[in-house]
């Protein structure tokens, strides 16, 4: 037969305590004495009693769970947030509880709202502009959102994607590009930021920035779309593309046109994703450090989840990555 678990009870009588002393001290609701806790310590361990993680729950009110939203975790970029995040999450003995964001906003109200219910915090990325996020400082759970707000009194940690725009701008303006084209994705609530930073550079030299707008942030976005760029009426000398997604896309479709990366043209991304480096010719890019970022926001929210005052806002400064997809321009 089978031997049964021990359970709470079997610890007790052999600590020779209470029940309720074994529950409290397991729990981390109560110390006691040195005595006490050494003889819990030694049942436990001599009885290999594992405790029950919703019996701890219903006592503490906490999970040790961590709640994850994400818009498309089949993005590098995102990926890469989840590993910073549950990284931190794990070392100090929480999990993380992942789901994705990437629907309507009565349909993310609803996920998020049955998600706090199971967690002790949240840390959100979502594409809904702040007009549909409103609810999200009601929520009753410590939140923290990953990405710019400009009302909302959440605490956040974000990429500045109006300097990494002014960084691409600048370098390709340096490398004597005069006719330059951004691929956005006007969906996306950081896609203003990052035109921002590239206008605000190019209007400075006397530049003016051609711009066309992909459905998605996507692979398959950049390669539709690869043609208008290139066979227009325009022949463009370089391409900002919304993220590193866009660019591999879109350098794919240059090359089955007959056109050469950067002999022909330069083209440049956002979020350094771990592809980049190995594409032909590696693409030059905006690092905003996104496991940086997951790490960061992780610290920030078990910070909220102790009671611990944070900043406000967290501003992860971006790097520039220069490869081998921009070269200087040639005359003529």
């Amino acid at each position: 037969m089978k031997k049964s678990a021990p359970t709470i009870r079997d610890v007790a009588a052999a600590a020779q305590v209470s029940t309720a002393t074994v529950s409290k001290y397991i729990n981390g609701a109560q110390r006691f004495s040195s005595r006490v806790e050494a003889a819990i310590d030694a049942a436990v361990v001599r009885l290999g009693y594992k405790s029950n993680p919703m019996a701890k729950s219903m006592i503490t009110g906490r999970t040790d769970t961590i709640g994850l939203c994400l818009p498309d975790i089949a993005n590098p970029h995102f990926s890469c947030i989840l590993q910073g995040a549950g990284k931190v999450a794990a070392e100090r003995g929480y999990s993380v509880l992942l789901v994705d964001g990437a629907h309507a906003p009565d349909r993310e109200r609803r996920t998020l709202e049955a998600l706090s219910r199971r967690v002790d915090g949240m840390i959100v990325c979502s594409r809904l502009g702040e007009a549909d996020m409103g609810w999200m400082a009601d929520i009753g759970k410590p939140l923290v959102f990953l990405g710019s707000l400009a009302e909302l009194p959440l605490p956040t940690v974000a990429g500045d994607d109006h300097a990494g725009g002014g960084m691409l701008a600048r370098h390709l303006q340096m490398l004597g590009h005069r006719r330059i084209a951004y691929l956005g994705c006007s969906a996306s609530r950081r896609d203003a930021q990052r035109i921002g930073g590239i206008r605000a550079c190019l209007d400075a030299a006397g530049l003016e920035l051609a711009v066309f707008d992909a459905d998605s942030p996507s692979l398959a976005e950049g390669e539709r779309l690869c043609s208008s760029l290139v066979l227009g009426s325009r022949r463009h000398d370089a391409v900002i593309c919304y993220n590193d997604l866009l660019a591999l896309g879109f350098m794919k479709e240059v090359a089955n046109l007959g056109l050469a990366i950067p002999r022909d043209l330069s083209v440049v991304g956002f979020d350094n994703i771990p592809y980049g480096k190995y594409t032909t010719p590696a693409l030059t890019t905006v690092d905003l450090q996104s496991r940086h970022m997951g790490a960061t926001a992780m610290d920030k929210l078990l910070a909220l989840v102790r009671g611990e005052p944070v900043e406000r806002c967290t501003r992860i400064a971006p790097r520039l990555v220069l490869r081998g997809s921009t070269r200087h321009q040639h005359p003529g």
